[in-house]
Formats: C-alpha cells, structure tokens, sequence
C-alpha cells in the first residue's frame, strides 16, 4: 500500500529540508548532549501490557493542529503553523515564546496518513524551552495532538535518533512515502558549540498514530 499523501505536498515535505541544519540554531545553552531511547525490553510483563495498550490506529481525517501534550515530560504546548522563509529555510518558533511550537504546514496535518512534522526549542535566553526534555522519551511513551476539530491524535514514540546536523536525513523526516500516520518532533540536541553559538546535531523523535484501549 502507497502513501495517499498527495505528490506536491510530498515534494513540499522533502524540499523543506534541504536546509533544516539552519533551524533552531538560536537556541542557546548546553543540554548535556542526546542518545537514542532504548527500546522498551521484550518479552517483560511493563512491555507487553505497553503492546497490548496501544495499537495501530487507522489514519484520521485532515484538521490542524491545536495543542501537543506529552505527559511523561510535563509538555503542555500551543501549535502554531511555519513555513518556508523566503530564502529556503524552515521557519521556527520565536525565541520569545520558548513553549511554543510549530507544526510544518507544507505537510500533512498530525493523525493524517504520511509524516507530520512539529518542531520546538531545546532552550531559549538560556532557559529550558518546550522540547528540553525530549531526550527523556523512549519507546512506548504517548504524545497527544489536540486538533482543530475537537479530536485528539494519540501517538505512541517508535525511537528517538540523534543526527549531525550536516546529515539530517531530510527526506526520511518530512517525504518519507508511507502507509500510515506518523509523527516527528524535531529539536536541537548533542554538544553545543560556544564558537558558533549552535548546537551540533538534531534530535528526532519518531512516532505511531496509535489507538488506546
């Protein structure tokens, strides 16, 4: 089964990385660096009654993105909707509002079958922004979308990968061709560099439209 995303929104999702490694290079501090989540341990009692909580959950109909919510790492947040700039790059949450994210517009909406996108800050000013703790997540954890419609999109994270910036793997995060709903959350992650004020790599989140039961 091929994506039913249509192919110009495709082709938006994946030129909007060609120049992801400038996003979110305002964000200042040093987190401590990112890792991969592990996977949640086969075959325990914790992960099997995780397995048996979420399932697969049928593509939802198109509505814009309101709130995202993730418990485990206290994220209460506005979605507000960005761009491409003019020059080609991605557009970003202002460093004034460091608890607001944003959702890529070129690509589906979240709970939409195909990749959605949202994006926030590690840190602002040098303070803890919305994504701080995004490198907390691993393998099973919820990420609720609150849209526009009243409904809520539940999510359930795949694996978290932390990517040079000079490496994103730009089609795989906004056009990757799939069959069914996905998310990913992107921030700034790894060692920061106090020559250039920027942080060396990305971290990603992959996520699963999933149904609780």
């Amino acid at each position: 089964m091929r994506s039913t995303m249509p192919a110009g929104r495709r082709a938006l999702a994946a030129a909007a990385g060609v120049l992801l490694s400038g996003m979110l290079l305002t964000a200042c501090g040093d987190d401590g660096g990112d890792t991969a989540a592990p996977p949640a341990t086969g075959g325990s009692p914790q992960a099997t009654a995780t397995e048996r909580a979420m399932r697969a959950a049928a593509p939802m109909k198109e509505s814009q993105p309101k709130t995202i919510k993730i418990q485990k790492i206290g994220v209460s947040a506005p979605v507000s909707l960005i761009g491409l700039r003019p020059d080609g790059r991605i557009e970003e949450p202002p460093l004034s509002r460091p608890n607001l994210t944003g959702w890529y517009k070129e690509g589906v909406t979240p709970g939409e079958m195909g990749p959605s996108v949202i994006l926030g800050h590690v840190d602002a000013n040098k303070k803890a922004a919305v994504f701080y703790r995004l490198k907390e997540l691993k393998a099973g954890d919820t990420i609720q979308v609150v849209r526009q419609d009243g409904s809520t999109a539940t999510f359930a994270v795949d694996r978290l990968q932390s990517v040079d910036k000079d490496a994103f793997p730009h089609q795989k995060v906004f056009g990757e061709d799939i069959d069914y709903s996905s998310l990913r959350l992107v921030t700034c992650g790894g060692a920061f560099d106090a020559a250039t004020g920027h942080y060396r790599n990305n971290l990603i989140v992959f996520a699963k439209l999933v149904q609780p039961v």
